[in-house]
Formats: C-alpha cells, sequence, structure tokens
C-alpha cells in the first residue's frame, strides 16, 4: 500500500505528506474518559473503511469500539470519504469533527476543502459541510483544531505543501463556518508532519515527524503563535511511524504519545509513557499495557466525561465480539487459519480470523466455547489435544471438547486462563504458536495458557 511518506521522500516534486496536529489540553476537572476518531485500514486493505470510526476508553490505553467497529459517520460530499479525522470539544458545549476530505490512497490529488460536522454529544452528527483553506495547488490534510485563548479563535491546523516542502498552517474561526486566511504555522526547512498540540501548565508542547530521519520529535512555545515553536527531544521511532497523539492520565501527571505504524505492516499503533511531558524521557509500553481499536488508523483522542462515556456505548452498542490477547506475546491475537488455531502478531488479513463470539459451552452453560465470528458455524475445539475450528457433529464427545471453564489467569489474575471441559487437568494454551490444550506445571507453561479477553 503506498502511503503519503512514499512521495515526501521522492524529492520537491513529490507531493508531500499530511501533517495531523493533534491539540489535547490539559484533563478539565471531571474528566474521566476518552473518545477515539479515526478511520480503518487493514494489510491488504479488507478493512478500508474511510469515514468515522469511534471507540471508547475509561484508562486511555484499553478501547472499545462502538458500533460494532463500524462508521457512525460518512462524508456526503467531495471525494465522498474521510481520513485523518479530528475531534474537539467546544468552549460553548458540544463538540466539532474534521477530517481530510480524501478517500483511499490517492496522495497526488489536490484538495483545498476539508470536512467538517457539529454534534452535541457525538451520538448523532449535523451540519456536515465542508471548509476551504486555501487556494494553493496543494493538499489539504490532516486537521485538527485548538482554542487559542489569546485571541479568543480556534486554529485550524493542517498540512499544505508550499515552498517546495509540506509545512503547517493554520486559519482561525470562530464557529467552524467562516474561516480567515491561511498562515504559515510550523517550517523547520524540511518536511514534517503528523504532529500532536498538547498544553500543560502554560506550556504548548508541538509533536511532529521528520522527514530528515524518520523520527517523532516534541517542540514547545509559551503561546500559541504562528512560528513560536522550539524542539526539544531526540525523538523516538519504532519502525515506520507516524501521526503522533499525546494525551494526558485525567487523574495523574502521566502521559501517552501515540504513534501510526504504516511498515513493515499496515494499521499498528505504539504507545510510549512520559512522567513528565517536560523532559525528553519516553519509554516504550508493552502490547500487555493497551490494546487499540480493530484496525485504527491516524486517530485522534479527545477527553469526556464518564458520563458521556456511557451514553456513547448506549448509544452505538460495544462489540458482540471479543479479540483475544496473548500473555507472554501480547502482539499476539488467537485465530484461525485453515481451520487450525494459533496465535499470530496483530494485525493480519482476513482480521475477522481472529474475532471471536464466546457463548454458553456446548456441554455446559457455564463455560464457554469460542464460535467463529467469519465461519459462524464453527468453533475452537481440542482433536488429540490440538485445537481446531470444526462444525458441530451433534455429539457429546464434540460439544464436550469444544467447551472450557473461565478462570483467572495462571500468570496473573487479572487475565484469564480456560480449562479444558473434559480434560480438567489440561488447559488452553499455546505451544510454538499453535493452541493445544496440556497440563500446566511450569512458569513457563503458566504464561502460555493465559489470556486477555477484549476487544
Amino acid at each position: 500500500m503506498l502511503h503519503r511518506r512514499t512521495f515526501l521522500t521522492g524529492g520537491a516534486s513529490a507531493v508531500a505528506l499530511s501533517s495531523v496536529l493533534r491539540h489535547t489540553a490539559s484533563a478539565a476537572p471531571g474528566d474521566a474518559a476518552y473518545v477515539m476518531g479515526y478511520f480503518t485500514e487493514s494489510p491488504n486493505r479488507v478493512a478500508d473503511r474511510y469515514a468515522l470510526h469511534l471507540a471508547v476508553s475509561l484508562d486511555g490505553l484499553t478501547w472499545t469500539p462502538l458500533n460494532q467497529g463500524n462508521p457512525v459517520a460518512t462524508p456526503t460530499a467531495g471525494t465522498g470519504g474521510l481520513r485523518d479525522p479530528h475531534i474537539i470539544r467546544k468552549q460553548s458545549g458540544g463538540f466539532a469533527v474534521l477530517a481530510t476530505d480524501l478517500t483511499g490512497t490517492d496522495f497526488t490529488r489536490q484538495n483545498q476543502y476539508i470536512h467538517a460536522w457539529d454534534s452535541t454529544d457525538l451520538r448523532s452528527f449535523t451540519g456536515y459541510r465542508r471548509l476551504r483553506m486555501h487556494s494553493m495547488p496543494t493538499h489539504t490534510w490532516a486537521p485538527e483544531a485548538f482554542w487559542d485563548p489569546a485571541r479568543g479563535q480556534y486554529g485550524i491546523l493542517y498540512s499544505a505543501n508550499s515552498g517546495g516542502r509540506d509545512a503547517f498552517h493554520v486559519n482561525y474561526t470562530t464557529d467552524f463556518v467562516t474561516v480567515g486566511s491561511p498562515q504559515l504555522f510550523f517550517d523547520p526547512g524540511f518536511n514534517v508532519l503528523d504532529g500532536t498540540v498538547h498544553t500543560h501548565n502554560g506550556v504548548n508542547y508541538l509533536y511532529y515527524k521528520s522527514f530528515v530521519d524518520g523520527r517523532l520529535y516534541g517542540a514547545r512555545s509559551s503561546t500559541l503563535n504562528p512560528r513560536s515553536f522550539t524542539t526539544y527531544t531526540a525523538g523516538v521511532v519504532t519502525g515506520g511511524i507516524e501521526a503522533p497523539i499525546v494525551v494526558k492520565a485525567n487523574d495523574r501527571n502521566e502521559w501517552f504519545l501515540w504513534g501510526d505504524s504504516f511498515s513493515p505492516v499496515n494499521g499498528e499503533l505504539y504507545a510510549w509513557r512520559s512522567g513528565n511531558i517536560a523532559t525528553d524521557s519516553w519509554t516504550p509500553l508493552t502490547k500487555d499495557r493497551y490494546t487499540q481499536p480493530l484496525n485504527a488508523k491516524h486517530p485522534t483522542i479527545c477527553p469526556i466525561t464518564r458520563a458521556e462515556h456511557d451514553d456513547l456505548l448506549a448509544r452505538w452498542g460495544a462489540p458482540t465480539w471479543n479479540r483475544i490477547k496473548s500473555y507472554n506475546y501480547p502482539d499476539h491475537l488467537i485465530r484461525h487459519q485453515d481451520n487450525a488455531a494459533r496465535i499470530d502478531p496483530y494485525p493480519f488479513d482476513p482480521y475477522q480470523d481472529s474475532q471471536w463470539r464466546l457463548v454458553p459451552g456446548l456441554a455446559s452453560s457455564s463455560g464457554v466455547s469460542f464460535r467463529s465470528v467469519n465461519h459462524p458455524d464453527r468453533y475452537l475445539r481440542h482433536s488429540g489435544y490440538a485445537i481446531t475450528l470444526a462444525a458441530p457433529d451433534g455429539s457429546a464427545t464434540f460439544n464436550a471438547d469444544a467447551t472450557f471453564t473461565r478462570v483467572a489467569g495462571l500468570a496473573d489474575g487479572s487475565w484469564s486462563s480456560f480449562r479444558s471441559h473434559n480434560f480438567p487437568d489440561r488447559y488452553l494454551r499455546h505451544a510454538g504458536y499453535v493452541l493445544r490444550i496440556d497440563p500446566i506445571s511450569t512458569a513457563s507453561d503458566r504464561a502460555d495458557a493465559t489470556f486477555q479477553v477484549g476487544y
């Protein structure tokens, strides 16, 4: 799959890559949860959906996709699709949603417009419109808005190519309907994209991707004035990474930096942690600490209240399916492939191979059975102690083979383990990435037999 990054590295004549400038102010009193907006792609394009998706989280690390992972809003004009959505809470209440006007991956396309909606509570979206940001013969990528109290206006930031390279531009507005003229906001003299602007204790932080070395950097300024930011970090990187977001924990001085990976596979989010945004100190999180929404790309994260979190779940619903993560290989998910059960690193296609419905056990309603989402006539069962995906044959033996007792995780009680119904001395575990049931005796065995049921 082509990426905007490809065009930036092609020289001055290439179309430059976008910037995503995610502005997240420090958590306001009462904020207790988060909403994420995103579009979706997967490695082989099975999941490509260029529309607004939502997920919610109480801790900002573990996410519940809404509406079964389907879109909640789709543009009806322009290209008919969106990338790089941004959600901002307006000063007067409610939210504004902005997004790049682009469907698919034709990054050579010129477009001076962005998508915009209003929303009272993110349960519905009204006033759809396109905003013209400039008249330059270039793109208008990854719009973001922030409130500038010194001006009494919102700034809408986006990436456009001028002077032979991509830089960040800003237009000011009071209503997201009428916008002022474009101004240059950040141009360090080389291609930059995909930053995040975060305000804490009167200091404004701009995180962005540099195309000098592909790393994510942080800059800061005492104001939100255009061209006032100075880089202060040495940069972080994990593979082909872009689209950083900085999010503060609602109840403590802890920050998380998210980045979107497009290489070596497309559709994977990474996260880092810092205890002090003012210092250059980011530690990568392992995937036992966080879970991204399925196929999420180039997201935005906005703090919300617990009531808003609960109302969004009530409106859109949590998934009726689960994904199941390995404890000692937390980047691996349980999946089926050619009717064999195994764990493989996320992401992959078909992504539906990793989706399961945990239903009452076929042999005992006190247990669980794993029903495939994309092959709903089939269940995981053991045969010769190996786990396979098979259709029930109506026998008591099959039902027992496909039933497991869910217990506290053998390696971590906050996770889960699954004991075989008809071989209760054996547990579901992975061995050589393949699933089977075995007796468990060692610490390594316990880790192999521990899983996290999530989304």
